[in-house]
Formats: C-alpha cells, structure tokens, sequence
C-alpha cells in the first residue's frame, strides 16, 4: 500500500483491475486504491503476472502493508502466504523464505516497498497493549505474570478461561493484588454491568439508515474538526459590483466554444492570485510559533464529487493569465469528478477558494483548509437593489467572505486583502490582460 497523500496512513482497494494469473506491464493501471482524498489507479512497479492479490476489493490496509504480488517471468510467488485478508493486518511485514522472490527485485511487489511504514501511533501501540491483556489465554499458565504485569495463579488463570471472565476487570485479593481463582468465580457470579444502549437500537429499524463514511468523508470530518477546533478563526465580508466584470466576461466569452469559457470563478482565482503577491501574510501559514511565507502562489478551490469533497491546485496561479486559468481550472475539475486525481494535483496549496453561488447562496463561511491560513467563501452574483449617485437602482453584486486565521494575520490585514481583491474585480482590465 503506497503513500499516496501527505495524510494517508492507510488505503482500502476499490477495484482490481487486473485478476490473479493476469499479465500485467509496468506502468499498466492494476487496482484502484481510495484514499483520504480521492480514488486514485495505482500502476504496476514491473512486468510479470499478477501472483497473487492479498487484499481484496472492500478492504483496508496501512501504508507499506502487502496487497499483492507481481511474479517476474519464470518467477514463482513467495511460498506460504494465505490468500486474501482474515483480519488484521496481512503479509509485508514477513520475510519470504524462497530465494527468488518478487522482494528481491526492485518494483515487483505492489505493496510499493519505496513507501515508508509508518510508525505505530500512540493509540495504536495502546490498542495492542490492551489486546494482549485480555487474553489470558495467551499466557503460560504456569507463570503468575502475563508479561504485561499482571498477577494471576495458574488455576485461576485456566478457570477464567473455561468461565470466560477477563482477568484484567478483576482486583486481586492476593498478596501485591495477585488475582486468586476466589476471585475469578467471585467475578463470574458477579452481574454484568449495564452497558449503554446503542444508538441503532434505541430507534426503529425502519426510521434509520445507518450509513457507512468513505475514507475521504471520515478524513474530512476529522480535519474540519480539527481547524474548527485548533485555528482560531475570524470573518470579514465585503460587497463587490460585479456590473463591469459580468459585462466584459460576456464580451470575452462571445462566439466561444463552451469548454473554453472563462467563469466568474476564474475571475475571483485571477483576483485572488495577483492580490496575494502583495499580502505574503494571506499567503502564509501558522506552525510551531512561526510564521511559514510561501513564496509560491497556488490556489486551491474546491470541488464537490460524490461523497465528498476535495480540492485541486493552480500551481503559480499569479503567473498565468486568464484563459490559462480557466483552462487549467477545467482541467483539474474534470479529473476530481473522474476519480483520476493524482497526489501533485491536490498538493501544495497556499490559499483556498470556495463558490457555492452557482447553487443560489447569497454568502457564507467557510472554514480554513490546514495548513492554510485564509479561505475565500464567493456567493451568488445577483440582481439587487444598490443607491448610484443617490438614486436607487440595481445592480449585479456579489459578497465575499474570508475566513481567516488570527494568529497569522488581523483584521486590518484582511480587511485590506478584501478591499483590493474588491479593486480588482471592480475594475477588472487588469484581470484580462
């Protein structure tokens, strides 16, 4: 299972693309894994014959774990591995003892043996702990201690096993708390403790649905949480005439073919890029009490596909001009809605923009994409009642909102990165040039 994501820690297979006993050639697209961010086709690291896949569609498996294996010509695959996954974490890990294995040549093996395994996180190294104490059958029933210091005589060992009683819930009365077979069947008799109902069954099966997150949605929902929660965040709206730029983007988009249509959206992307280079701290981002200047411009907007939502990146935005944006915009765009989202698309942005006016929204809040330290929430470019010149009238206009990380940056700033993103998109000939 390759790294595919700065965050990825593990990947599930959606599809094989190629079934056991296939022929398969290096760079041929072979399965594809979901990762936090996108369904992504991994190619294959050699020429040879699909041997064997260790991880089926629908499973999960962490960075660096075994998915499969690649036989070169005339190669067998590595003896006693067991097809498939029966839980927990599958092959990778165990060196195979044939001496011409896909592991001695470079790139034969899918589980992508360049990409770092990861180091146990704390959790996990307190989930295992906890796993080998309660399974006192584990233990030498001869040995008082289960090597995770826990005491317990050999009789009162095999009695909790025949009983069924988890020896680390009981409290010793021996000497230095060593549990006693008094104690184990004082523990069997010993009602069960209610435990909380739960959520499913509280209500009728018939008035819910109880729905399965991807592993984007869950990523997603984690990191939200996260920038909500760690990322002090403020908000400073601003109104823009949007009379002048509707205008000349109906005059640059006459007689064009649909796919090369300049957007509203490519505007504010124009705007934003080349405001950025005079506002670093917008630019910037938050860590370790310092303050991160990028000097590169990427922009980043986002893009709802199914199930989730995702965020792909002009690289050095400020350095292209408007039709190349909106081509390169299009371009990114239709990859995430085809699931062929590769890691440099997504990477590396700086700043974020966000538009939900296509769908009617007036304005809102977005909340900051780590490690970023702004957002740019665009609504609807509307018809609405404006005084000119002391008159009532109407014009077209639009409210923008960034959302902005304190530490990084203050109101003042934002308030003068809004007002000249405004001065832009108000008098917008220095956009189309």
């Amino acid at each position: 299972m390759p790294r595919l994501s700065d965050t990825m820690t593990q990947g599930t297979v959606s599809k094989w693309l190629k079934q056991q006993g296939d022929e398969v050639k290096k760079g041929e697209p072979i399965v594809e894994i979901e990762t936090d961010k996108a369904n992504i086709e991994l190619e294959a690291y050699a020429s040879g014959k699909l041997a064997r896949i260790v991880l089926k569609e629908g499973e999960s498996a962490p960075v660096g774990d075994l998915i499969g294996e690649i036989a070169l010509p005339g190669e067998a695959p590595a003896p006693g591995a067991a097809e498939g996954r029966a839980g927990g974490r599958t092959g990778g890990s165990e060196a195979p003892s044939a001496p011409t294995t896909t592991a001695e040549h470079e790139g034969a093996a899918v589980s992508a043996t360049d990409a770092k395994q990861p180091e146990p996180t704390q959790q996990q190294a307190e989930a295992g702990a906890q796993g080998t104490l309660t399974q006192p059958a584990a233990a030498d029933e001869g040995s008082e201690h289960d090597g995770q210091g826990l005491r317990a005589s050999p009789m009162a060992r095999r009695l909790a096993r025949e009983l069924g009683v988890d020896l680390a819930s009981i409290k010793g009365s021996g000497p230095l708390g060593r549990i006693q077979k008094e104690d184990v069947e004082a523990a069997a008799k010993a009602p069960a403790a209610p435990s909380a109902k739960p959520v499913e069954t509280a209500l009728a099966a018939a008035d819910v649905e109880m729905v399965p997150l991807s592993r984007m949605q869950q990523t997603i929902a984690r990191r939200m949480v996260e920038a909500k929660s760690q990322v002090p965040h403020f908000y400073v709206s601003m109104e823009i005439d949007m009379d002048r730029a509707v205008a000349d983007l109906d005059e640059l988009n006459e007689g064009v073919a649909k796919e090369e249509l300049v957007t509203i959206n490519d505007l504010i992307i124009r705007a934003c890029a080349l405001t950025l280079r005079d506002y670093p701290d917008v630019n910037s981002f938050y860590q370790d009490g310092k303050l991160i200047r990028n000097h590169r411009v990427n922009v980043g907007f986002a893009v709802a596909i199914q199930g989730g939502l995702i965020e792909p990146v002009i690289r050095d935005a400020d350095q292209k001009n408007l039709r190349e944006l909106a081509a390169e915009s299009k371009r990114l765009a239709r990859k995430m809605r085809e699931g062929k989202a590769e890691l440099s698309d997504y990477e590396g942005g700086t700043f974020s923009i966000s538009n939900l006016g296509m769908y009617g929204v007036s304005e809102f809040s977005a909340i900051i994409n780590p490690p970023h330290s702004a957002i740019l929430a665009m609504g609807a470019v509307q018809d609405r009642a404006v005084v000119v010149n002391g008159q009532l009238a109407v014009g077209k206009r639009c409210t923008l909102t960034l959302s902005a990380d304190h530490r990084v940056f203050y109101g003042a700033t934002a308030a003068e990165f809004l007002r000249a993103v405004k001065h832009r998109l108000e008098k917008p000939l220095s956009l189309f040039v």
